[in-house]
Formats: C-alpha cells, sequence, structure tokens
C-alpha cells in the first residue's frame, strides 16, 4: 500500500454487507477501514434493528471460513423445512392441508447440501454483534460515528470527505452503506425502481407451542404472512400491509395489535405472545444502473434493494461480498490495481446476472401473489401444486434459495481466499 494512501479500501457502510467484505479483505493481507454513522454496541441493540434474517447455507459457510460462525451459532435456528400456502386463511400446519402448497425439505438434499439445512434464522443483531466481535479481533479500522459528505474519484486514487473534514485516500471505495449511499450519488450512478406502497410488519413472538424448526409462509387475500423460526420456541413474524395500515399498527395499542396478530396467526401453534417492540419497514424495489465505475464498487442495499417476500435481500448481498472480495484479493496478488475499472469490471459481470434476474424473479413474485385475483389465484395454486409434484423441481428451488447454484465464489464454498 502507497504511503498516500490511508487503506487499500474504504467500505462506506458497516452493516452486515460491509463488515463481511471487511473481514475478508483483512485476512487476505489487505487494510481495509470502515465508516459507518452508527457505532457497533448502537447496532447490535434490540431497539435498532428487529428484524432476522433466513441465512442461505452458503452464505453461512462464508462466516464459516471469516471465523464468524462460533459467535454466531448459539443463537441459530436451523430451518428443517418450509411450508407454503396459498389460501384465505393460516393454517397450513394442520392435518390437512389446503390443496395448494408447497413443501420443501431439508432431508430431500441432503446429499447435495453435505447435511445443511434449507437455511439458518438468525436475529440481525446477533448477526451484528458477531461480527462486531471479529471486526475487533481483526485489528480492523472503524471510524464511527461518522459520515461521508463527499467523495472524488481520481485516475488512480479515490478521496471521500467525511462530514467532520476528514479525508481518507485509497484505491478502492465500496458502497455498502444502503439505498441512499451518498457514494453511489458521488459516482454519478443512477438507481432505478418503484415504491410498491407496502409495509413490512415485523415483531418478535415467544410461541405458546414448538414450531420445529418449521418456517411458514401464507399468501393471504391482504398479503403475505410468514412465521419464521427462531430459538427458544420463538418466532419472527413478517406480513405485508398497504402503508397506510402498516403505520396504524406500528402505533396500535398493544392489545390492538395483539388480537390484529391472532387473526393473522392462527391457532396451530397456539398462543403467540410479542416480545420486544414492533418495526415497520417500506418496501420498494430499488436497482443500482450499474454495480462498479472507476475506483468505486457498489454492496448491498447500495447496489440492489429487493423485497423481502422470499428473504433473499441480505444473501444477495452476502453474494456480493464474497464475490467483490475474491475479484479484489486476486487482483492484487497478480500485481493489478484492483480499483481499476477493467478488475471491478469482473465483479460486475461475476454478480450482474444474478442480481438482476432475482431482483426481477421477486417482483414478479410479490405481483403475483400480493393480490386476490380469482385467476391469478388459481394459476399460482396450479403452479404450486405441480412444483410439489416434481421432485427435481423442487430440489433445484432449494438448492437456488440455499445459494449453492451457479458459479460460486470461494468463500460461498467454505474455502478461504
Amino acid at each position: 500500500m502507497s504511503e498516500t494512501f490511508d487503506a487499500d479500501v474504504i467500505i462506506a457502510g458497516a452493516g452486515i454487507a460491509g463488515a463481511t467484505l471487511a473481514l475478508a479483505l483483512a485476512k487476505s493481507g489487505l487494510k481495509p477501514v470502515l465508516i459507518d454513522p452508527v457505532v457497533f454496541s448502537a447496532q447490535t441493540a434490540p431497539t435498532f434493528d428487529g428484524r432476522a434474517s433466513a441465512i442461505a447455507y452458503a452464505a453461512f459457510r462464508q462466516w464459516r471460513a471469516l471465523d464468524v460462525a462460533p459467535a454466531l451459532e448459539p443463537h441459530v435456528q436451523r430451518i428443517a423445512q418450509i411450508l407454503v400456502t396459498d389460501g384465505r386463511a393460516p393454517g397450513a400446519a394442520a392435518d390437512a392441508p389446503p390443496p395448494f402448497f408447497l413443501r420443501f425439505d431439508a432431508e430431500e438434499i441432503a446429499d447435495r447440501s453435505e447435511g445443511e439445512p434449507l437455511g439458518y434464522m438468525l436475529e440481525n443483531r446477533h448477526i451484528r454483534a458477531g461480527l462486531a466481535q471479529a471486526i475487533g479481533a481483526a485489528g480492523i479500522e472503524v471510524l464511527a460515528p461518522a459520515r461521508v459528505a463527499s467523495a472524488e474519484f481520481g485516475p488512480r486514487a479515490a478521496a471521500v470527505t467525511l462530514a467532520d473534514g476528514r479525508t481518507l485516500r485509497a484505491p478502492l471505495v465500496v458502497g455498502a452503506e444502503g439505498r441512499g449511499s451518498v457514494i453511489r450519488r458521488e459516482a454519478a450512478i443512477g438507481a432505478l425502481g418503484w415504491d410498491y406502497g407496502q409495509t413490512g410488519v415485523v415483531a418478535t413472538v415467544k410461541l405458546a407451542r414448538g414450531h420445529g424448526g418449521v418456517a411458514h409462509e401464507f399468501f393471504l387475500p391482504g398479503g403475505p404472512f410468514a412465521i419464521l423460526p427462531l430459538t427458544d420456541d420463538r418466532a419472527s413474524l413478517v406480513w405485508t400491509e398497504s402503508t397506510r395500515r402498516g403505520e396504524a399498527l406500528k402505533t396500535a395499542r398493544p392489545e390492538v395489535f395483539h388480537a390484529h396478530l391472532q387473526r393473522r396467526f392462527g391457532d396451530f401453534l397456539g398462543e403467540a405472545t410479542v416480545e420486544g417492540q414492533v418495526f415497520t419497514y417500506p418496501l420498494s424495489l430499488q436497482l443500482a444502473e450499474r454495480l462498479v465505475a472507476p475506483r468505486v464498487a457498489l454492496l448491498g442495499d447500495a447496489a440492489h434493494g429487493v423485497h423481502p417476500i422470499a428473504g433473499q435481500g441480505l444473501n444477495l448481498g452476502l453474494k456480493g461480498a464474497a464475490a467483490l472480495a475474491q475479484t479484489i484479493v486476486e487482483a492484487c496478488r497478480l500485481g493489478e490495481d484492483f480499483g481499476s475499472e477493467a478488475v471491478l469490471e469482473r465483479y460486475a459481470a461475476w454478480r450482474r446476472f444474478d442480481t438482476v434476474t432475482l431482483s426481477a424473479g421477486m417482483d414478479a413474485f410479490v405481483r403475483l401473489f400480493s393480490n386476490d385475483h380469482p385467476l391469478l389465484r388459481l394459476a399460482r395454486g396450479a403452479g404450486m401444486a405441480a412444483v410439489n409434484r416434481i421432485g427435481p423441481a423442487r430440489r433445484f428451488f432449494m438448492q437456488e434459495a440455499g445459494g449453492a447454484v451457479g458459479d460460486l465464489p470461494r468463500l460461498l464454498k467454505g474455502e478461504a481466499l
């Protein structure tokens, strides 16, 4: 690294994808610097992010390779089955499922996934805490609270100016600071997308009966409703409401919220008692027009923000972190300028097709399942029933959701860089 540089890679955004990238680079001998407006201790507070994420088994292999898994495993809930139901009321787990349903079972692909589950449910605060611990142990410099105010991109270096006036220089800057990315704006990379007019309502509940490691996704007339298993017979509930109804739920009295929840939830797992606060998140699609520019790469929600209907948003970011880390490290070992557009285009080419197709698929999924049109309901029900009867199709979808399809970066195979 030249003495005129403050780091090899400046990463704006110390969220889950940005922190994972920093760890991968540091373990390969590079010097990353993380910048974030929020300190790690605040990011791990229960009030900061109430979401839980379904982590694809390939993405979890990356954390094993980076030695983060030991801090996460006490908080992991393995997903043994996923049950998807299209109906007018909850009840997919009943003894007699409705005609249109999908059942995915980890045992079906155990021979291909080395016994991995369909995924791992983890509360985001525990993921952030595990990454923060690993970042500290690796000695990675974290500037927080600090905010990127502007950036300039020259032929051989990028300069990032912080709100407090400090300026940092590096061969490469990564924008990983979310949908409102300053780095993306400063690099003149446009974004396209649209608002769904929907809100994701998120709450953690304690269940009266054990969930058995089964994740449920109900497609109801009012929108998708997911019951995602957590440790200690808890579940993360995620359901879609109109923006107006979502805001009303967030501010509703506890007894009103509980009554609404229980109507949606049904009684197959007994009473569901809310633990902690209720969170709401606006739902939209946003895709950056490009993933890279000279001295710039985009990662995570700065590159692609998708609907959470299939839980793939964070996994997209983790795939991107693995691909970008490998691209940078391999170029560095070959003596190449890893911040050049020629090198960064390899990362973009690696991730472009998967990102666009998955984002388009999620958008189509939202439009198909977020309505109660009789003909669409019939078509999607017939499709679900067909996939449920075709073993190879079912197994392909499970492997795809596990992140194990396609040209995988080494970290997603569990291999060190």
